[in-house]
């Protein structure tokens, strides 16, 4: 195979405030034609960093020290801004990771590719339209004549990640640099992602950069597999060596810390269930306006579960189908239309916010985006201690409290005074946990509170939360899209589809043995199914 990007010795200085020197060091590696190089790392790692570095779109800040970045022979470093705009979209693509951010809001779809081809100056405005509807029509997408004409907003994330795919493609670039496509994809949606991409670079014979750090993405989708950590190159090589065979300590951790998707076996609860919601309904009404009728989605179709003390439920499924509108129900976030929600035998639906306020710290929530859900302007000591003191604990009973919370989610005493930014993600989501249990909580819910981290981050996270019910007796309703992590933290997992409970039963039964189509196919989806990263680990360490 030729060679069709050659990187040398690459080494990107950061600002000085920064934690480290540079952002990569020392970095070399390539990527041949009718190849799929997959970049792994945590976040931090500088994956991102040499997409934009290949593409010249690194801060005028962080211009290369040293190296070269050898694009068919040519050096990508010593092209001027107009060589390098010349060769961005016409050969080398890049998908970026959040598609709605890509993409022009005021822009139909179609504008939008016609668009790469008209900055190149590339055929007519008929060839042009025409090549838009070959596009659509090649990366998957219903009715493309339709679907030209619409809007952003209107695309679910995965059809707005193909028209992304499709603006990458329309020059029929040599190079695709894919920097985390599929992260923010539901398990069905990304194996749909997955099958283009492969099918892009098999029928294109172009080379692919996948950058991700997802090890069951690498095991289906890589040939080859470099490993970075903190700038550096650790391990390389191709994706059985490095997969099945990993050789360096950092390698091997992160693969330790993949979900193993086994179900997890726990006796069955007894008892009176601590939380119960019998027959909850709930409907979302758009009016509809000048030019589209009314339209009606049910979130909730008759959902009725049960969770007793210390017992953790997984609500699983895809977009849409109502994991997150039951979370916000029995949270009492969000209204339903009728049925009932059981805390302790007592319905909580009839109750106005003022009679549910003195119950609300009995269930708390732990929220998706920690950055989001903290006051920027407000210390980590301040955001815990507010919710108590206006439930009428003293402030330095709060205070106190919080100190002892922060050190039980491994986080160090002078977090109390230090403001969100200053935390990485993970150490957020563990303020998220100490603000939640801050009023000793016998509920909490906790909506995808582990699928915008790394593994090795999402490993101690949900370590945490195993820890800290088994000490605390905590019920735990977990929300996930992602199959492999429900079967490895949950005593029973319910499936959801379109509002509906369709299969429900002990983890390693939901896993193992599937009943329901919809539950098949989520599990068929699962990137990876087929690779054990602890046969991989166990053979290394036998050896």
């Amino acid at each position: 195979m030729s060679e069709l990007l050659s990187i040398r010795d690459l080494t990107v200085p950061l600002p000085a405030t920064a934690d480290r020197r540079y952002a990569v060091e020392g970095l070399s590696y390539d990527l041949a034609m009718n190849e799929i190089l997959c970049i792994v790392g945590e976040s931090g790692s500088g994956k991102s960093m040499t997409a934009n570095a290949i593409m010249g779109l690194l801060p005028p800040n962080m211009r290369p020290e040293r190296g070269e970045i050898l694009f068919q022979g040519q050096d990508l470093l010593k092209l001027s801004e107009p060589a390098l705009e010349s060769m961005r979209g016409r050969q080398i693509g890049m998908i970026f990771q959040e598609p709605l951010s890509a993409l022009n809001p005021l822009m139909t779809v179609g504008d939008q590719i016609e668009e790469v081809m008209l900055v190149h100056k590339v055929g007519d405005a008929a060839g042009r339209r025409a090549r838009v509807l070959e596009l659509l029509d090649f990366v998957g997408l219903p009715d493309p004549k339709s679907l030209r004409d619409a809007y952003p907003f209107r695309l679910s994330g995965g059809q707005r990640q193909r028209v992304v795919i499709a603006m990458a493609l329309a020059l029929e670039p040599a190079l695709l640099i894919a920097d985390e496509p599929t992260t923010a994809l539901d398990v069905t949606t990304q194996a749909q992602i997955l099958d283009l991409i492969r099918r892009v670079q098999r029928d294109k014979g172009m080379g692919v950069m996948f950058i991700t750090h997802d090890f069951g993405v690498v095991a289906d989708i890589a040939d080859r597999v470099v490993v970075m950590e903190k700038g550096l190159i650790v391990e390389q090589g191709t994706v059985d060596q490095v997969l099945n065979r990993p050789q360096h300590p950092y390698t091997r951790r992160l693969i330790a810390a993949v979900p193993h998707g086994e179900g997890r076996q726990n006796q069955v609860a007894q008892g009176r269930p601590i939380i119960e919601t019998r027959n909850l309904k709930k409907t979302y009404r758009s009016g509809g306006g000048l030019f589209s009728a009314p339209r009606e989605v049910r979130a909730l179709a008759g959902v009725s579960l049960q969770l007793h003390a210390g017992e953790t439920l997984g609500i699983v499924g895809e977009s849409g189908s109502g994991k997150s509108t039951l979370g916000r129900a029995i949270m009492k976030l969000m209204s339903v239309d009728s049925g009932q929600i059981l805390f302790r035998g007592q319905d909580l639906v009839p109750l106005s916010p003022s009679q549910f306020r003195p119950m609300r710290r009995h269930i708390q929530m732990v929220f998706q985006d920690p950055f989001a859900s903290l006051n920027p302007r407000q210390t980590i000591g301040r955001i815990l201690t507010d919710g108590p003191v206006a439930n009428g604990i003293s402030h330095a009973s709060a205070a106190a409290k919080a100190r002892e919370l922060l050190s039980m989610v491994g986080l160090a005493e002078n977090a109390f005074d230090r403001y969100p930014h200053e935390f990485s993600g993970g150490q957020r989501q563990r303020v998220g946990i100490a603000r939640a249990l801050m009023l000793d909580p016998e509920v909490l819910v906790a909506d995808e509170s582990v699928s915008a981290l790394d593994v090795s981050v999402q490993a101690q996270v949900l370590q945490l939360l195993k820890s800290l019910q088994e000490r605390l007796n905590l019920a735990i309703i977990f929300i996930t899209h992602d199959l492999r992590v429900a079967a490895q933290v949950c005593d029973r997992i319910g499936v959801m589809c379109q509002g509906e409970l369709v299969e429900e039963g002990p983890s390693a039964q939901i896993f193992d043995n599937p009943t329901h189509p919809y539950t098949q196919k989520l599990i068929a989806a699962i990137p990876g199914r087929n690779w054990d990263p602890t046969t991989s680990l166990t053979e290394r360490v036998d050896a």
